[in-house]
């Protein structure tokens, strides 16, 4: 009898193990690899950390699976964060008017605006949405990996955004809603606030970039993320795993020249995310090591610029 309960224990903990090791291991590494640069349409399981956070039903904003209960997005998709009732997440979904069969449907148990957010276009427009219950993670339900302060996305980094926003300022993305990727460079700080200090006479407001500001796209615009991708990932390939340097926040227009996108960039807000997931496992510099703290080319993502969520 003891040798049976022994093995079972042994069981058990082997089982737990293997869960826990999956969980550290699974983040930004897609297992569906046949990925397609230059496409404008995302694949089936390419990027399986995007969610759609939707309000009534209804697509507002993007975010990113970084556990298997907390959605990383930008706080000015949640103007109230209690009436959590309003709001379910998205997951392991390619088309928007077509979930298919391994969408999951979330409910949202509490949503953490960080508190140094002041309003549009500002630092910090970040947030984090708790899930009801945890996700089983599947081909197309992955988290991706949140880096570590140690990491530092070059400018001149080719990197990927993605989101069901809308293709221009005037167009919805049309049916079946197929989710864009986006191939857009890093834009060094410098050089971005002197693009938002020009075209000061067509109307446009001079713009500062913040420090916990990460700028990426192209200077002839052209190319943008836009309405709709609010609260998505910018994400990069470091080595052989997929980092989320940024989160859509803001820009003027869509894919206007000198107006490339900006995003809130994820390592100023370590300390954060931290305090309100402090499990979570954030990827470090060197070749993948995780670390606990303390204790393709295409063409408009459909889109084009900023990101606020569409009415």
């Amino acid at each position: 009898m003891r040798q049976v309960l022994a093995a079972v224990l042994l069981l058990l903990l082997l089982r737990s193990g293997t869960r826990g090791g999956e969980a550290l291991n699974a983040c930004g590494r897609p297992r569906m690899l046949n990925r397609m640069v230059g496409g404008q349409n995302a694949l089936e399981g390419e990027w399986p950390w995007q969610v759609s956070i939707q309000r009534n039903g209804s697509h507002f904003c993007g975010g990113s699976l970084i556990t298997d209960r907390w959605v990383l997005t930008a706080a000015h998709c949640f103007s109230n964060t209690s009436e959590t009732s309003l709001y379910q997440v998205l997951l392991g979904v390619l088309q928007l008017a077509r979930p298919g069969p391994h969408a999951v449907y979330a409910r949202v148990k509490r949503v953490e605006s960080n508190p140094k957010y002041q309003g549009m276009a500002s630092s910090a427009d970040v947030a984090l949405v708790e899930l009801e219950a945890p996700v089983t993670f599947t081909n197309y339900i992955l988290p991706v990996c949140v880096p570590d302060p140690s990491v530092v996305f070059e400018s001149g980094m080719k990197c990927w955004v993605t989101g069901w926003g809308t293709p221009s300022e005037q167009d919805s993305l049309p049916k079946p809603r197929t989710l864009q990727k986006l191939a857009v460079p890093i834009i060094s700080t410098p050089k971005c606030n002197l693009l938002y200090s020009k075209d000061a006479e067509s109307g446009f407001q001079p713009r500062t970039i913040k420090d916990d500001m990460l700028c990426a796209g192209f200077a002839e615009g052209k190319r943008d993320a836009c309405k709709g991708d609010s609260g998505g990932p910018l994400v990069c390939l470091v080595g052989q795993v997929w980092l989320q340097a940024g989160v859509i926040s803001w820009g003027e227009g869509c894919a206007r020249r000198n107006r490339p996108g900006v995003y809130i960039r994820l390592t100023s807000h370590h300390d954060w995310i931290h305090r309100i997931i402090p499990e979570l496992q954030f990827q470090r510099a060197g070749p993948g090591s995780a670390q606990k703290r303390d204790p393709r080319t295409r063409q408009p993502l459909g889109r084009n610029s900023a990101r606020y969520p569409a009415a």
